[in-house]
């Protein structure tokens, strides 16, 4: 696999580079589709995608500098030199929900309806972006005899000419599986919320089993996980909380508008047993 699509002269296009904005662009167009489907504010769903992809890069370099903290406090510099690589997707992933909640806070829209908005975008961006990993060579799987193993002989991260379990390729598959479940998933769903619940229980499991297949172990531990499957043991969770919560709300939401209607019904029998009283008394006068 080549990282180098396409060189003109000094000008190199890269394939993880192009990759990832495919997938940006990917995600805004069905972002912006959907929000118009569902009558949400298309211009808040353009300026929410800003702000996650700016708070989402801040997250995945400050949780990528953190993992190599022993490196950086020995050698300040590497965090210079590593501005055009090195990323943490969970950093990603969780500076990109903080800077989507900031912005709904700051707008006052209704944060629930524009995750389970956003979310299934991330997702399919994630699906692209872990093909430029594939091309480039990172986030490699461990050495395999497999046949479905995959043989870099030109990559900068993953070693050369050893047969490795293409784990880029099997996220990626997965992400576009999961797109396709939220999309899903979010025609029958009862109320705001519920499809972020299921973003973060159905990618954090993907996630924290995939890693026992990675190969670039140098992205920091937590014991004897890795820093991502630790992480992805408090995002699945949060992901129950959500969905379970949210479930909740729905039945709240469902037993309040019961009430409602019966409420008016018997207010609408009191009217009426009101109006036949007045009938039966101007009747007997």
């Amino acid at each position: 696999m080549h990282n180098d699509i396409i060189t003109i002269g000094s000008f190199t296009i890269h394939g993880y580079g192009l990759m990832v904005a495919i997938g940006i662009i990917a995600a805004y167009i069905v972002m912006d589709l959907r929000a118009k489907r569902k009558g949400l504010d298309q211009d808040h769903a353009f300026w929410l995608i800003i702000w996650c992809l700016t708070f989402g890069f801040l997250g995945s370099k400050i949780l990528y500098i953190i993992t190599i903290l022993p490196q950086v406090t020995e050698e300040p510099s590497i965090i210079l030199s590593s501005l055009l690589d090195g990323w943490v997707m969970y950093g990603g992933l969780l500076g990109g929900i903080l800077g989507g909640f900031l912005y709904c806070r700051w707008k006052k829209l209704n944060a629930w309806a524009y995750f389970d908005l956003g979310l299934v975008s991330v997702i399919l961006a994630q699906a692209f972006g872990r093909v430029g990993c594939f091309l480039a060579g990172c986030c490699y799987g461990v050495e395999t005899t497999s046949p479905i193993g995959i043989t870099f002989t030109h990559s900068e991260f993953a070693p050369n000419n050893v047969c490795l379990v293409p784990t880029q390729l099997i996220s990626s598959i997965g992400n576009f599986i999961i797109f396709v479940i939220l999309l899903i998933y979010d025609k029958y769903k009862r109320t705001e919320g519920q499809v972020t619940g299921m973003y973060l229980m159905l990618y954090s499991a993907g996630r924290f089993v995939l890693e026992f297949f990675r190969g670039d172990i140098a992205r920091g531990s937590v014991g004897p996980l890795s820093t991502s499957q630790f992480i992805a043991i408090f995002t699945f969770a949060a992901g129950v909380i959500v969905w379970m919560a949210r479930r909740k709300a729905e039945t709240a939401q469902a037993a309040q508008t019961e009430a409602a209607i019966e409420n008016a019904e018997k207010a609408a029998e009191k009217s009426a047993e009101t109006v036949q009283n007045k009938k039966d008394t101007d009747a007997e006068m």
